[in-house]
C-alpha cells in the first residue's frame, strides 16, 4: 500500500511538474535618468532554455529582496553581466536598448 501511495504521488508531482508554466512573468526595474529595465521571464527560461536554479538563488534573490545593481556591476560581471559579458551571450556596451525599454 505504502508503495501505491509513493507511486502516485511521484506521478502526480511530475505531471503537474511538466504541465506547470513557469512563474515570474516580466519584471520591470525602474531606473533614474534612463529608460527602464525590461526582464523577461520567457525570454531567458522559455526561449533561452535556462533553468531558474541557474539565477535564483545564487546570482539573484527575489523582486523584494534583489540588491540593485549599477551599470559598472553589470560590465564587471556582477547581476546581469553574470551571462551578459559578450561570451555566454550579448554584452551590455552598444546594447542598451535590448534591456532599457520604454
Amino acid at each position: 500500500m505504502k508503495k501505491a501511495v509513493l507511486f502516485a504521488s511521484i506521478i502526480t508531482f511530475f505531471t503537474f511538474a511538466a504541465w506547470g508554466k513557469v512563474g515570474g512573468g516580466d519584471i520591470i526595474f525602474n531606473v533614474k535618468g534612463i529608460e527602464n529595465v525590461f526582464y523577461s521571464h520567457d525570454d531567458h527560461v522559455g526561449k533561452a532554455g535556462l533553468k531558474c536554479a541557474e539565477c535564483h538563488h545564487r546570482i539573484y534573490t527575489a523582486t523584494k529582496t534583489h540588491k540593485k545593481a549599477t551599470m559598472a556591476d553589470v560590465q564587471n560581471g556582477q547581476s546581469c553581466g553574470v551571462c551578459h559579458n559578450a561570451k555566454r551571450t550579448f554584452g551590455v556596451k552598444g546594447n542598451c536598448g535590448r534591456c532599457h525599454r520604454r
